[in-house]
């Protein structure tokens, strides 16, 4: 069966990533630009012929709007220049904090942006622990999602803990913590969080014995990082040998940075979804390119993507 040819191209903001998913599969990136008005207006454009290709648009959607924008832009440029198929690689799904009305008179962004993705013609979509599940479902076309427990859990086991036991930050990640735990063979811990506000928690409380364990508390982003701060000196208090925070995305806002420098936190893991504004000696960065490579890999010749699934 005569395939089409495959050709990567990748949004300013995730040019970093897409040339390491580009190379890992074999690849390189094509050649685009971004012509930019003197008002901030842009306008992206390929610089060599996609018609008849496989586009994949590598492009995480972090603040500010203009990295979905571009995206956008890309997908409906290709798909005008006769591309083939045009699949959107999302390391980082942006707006997905907004997947339901949680009060009256407000938007549901996730599936805004799924329109948004869908109308200007994208085919595919891949992407990596969305922050709800059920965003896939605001799509009538493909979505792969991937799990970065396919790169945590081999870094986890290669720390050798002993008395290991993981947390869920809050009630939502529940189901991730428990997956880790059963894979992992530890016992697990569940906080539970009030707030003030949006980004400021009032009081964490939690459910769970951390006396002499090794904790490692997961979530799908680190924003403010006042909860997982919070949680940690929480945990150290109660007798915790030590507090380790693995999350995908580090959105690291505000003064976060900050919060978990003077935490008793040891060590924060987290992937290149999303780049870091500073380095930090607290932070290790695993990247997510050869997953991504992988799965395009496997998506391109017509194979199951089931393996990489490990929790």
């Amino acid at each position: 069966m005569l395939k089409a040819p495959i050709k990567f191209f990748a949004g300013r903001a995730s040019r970093y990533l897409g040339e390491q998913i580009a190379k890992k599969f074999g690849s390189e990136l094509g050649k685009s630009s971004v012509t930019v008005f003197s008002d901030g207006e842009f306008q992206p454009s390929f610089e060599e012929s996609v018609r008849g290709c496989n586009v994949f648009l590598i492009q995480s959607t972090f603040p500010p709007v203009d990295n979905l924008m571009e995206l956008l832009l890309m997908a409906d440029a290709a798909k005008r220049a006769s591309a083939y198929k045009v699949i959107a690689v999302i390391p980082y799904f942006g707006w997905a904090r907004q997947d339901r009305k949680d009060k009256p008179r407000v938007s549901i962004a996730a599936k805004v942006v799924a329109d948004l993705l869908m109308t200007s013609g994208v085919d595919r979509v891949m992407t990596m622990d969305l922050h709800a599940d059920q965003i896939q479902g605001f799509f009538n076309i493909p979505v792969d999602h991937l799990y970065a427990s396919a790169i945590f859990v081999p870094y986890i086991k290669s720390l050798n803990l002993n008395d290991l036991l993981v947390a869920a930050p809050d009630m939502g990640g529940s189901k991730r913590a428990n997956a880790y735990s059963r894979f992992l063979g530890c016992e697990m811990a569940i906080c539970y969080k009030l707030r003030k506000q949006a980004n400021q928690v009032e009081h964490i409380s939690m459910i769970g014995e951390v006396k002499d364990k090794n904790v490692i508390i997961l979530d799908d982003m680190i924003d403010t990082a006042g909860t997982i701060t919070i949680a940690a000196e929480m945990m150290m208090n109660r007798g915790a040998k030590s507090v380790r925070v693995v999350a995908t995305h580090p959105i690291l806002s505000g003064n976060a940075y900050e919060k978990i420098e003077q935490s008793p936190i040891c060590e924060v893991i987290v992937t290149d979804s999303i780049p870091l504004k500073k380095q930090s000696a607290k932070i290790k960065v695993i990247t997510v390119s050869d997953l991504f490579a992988d799965v395009i890999n496997k998506v391109y010749n017509y194979q199951s993507i089931s393996p990489t699934f490990i929790v």
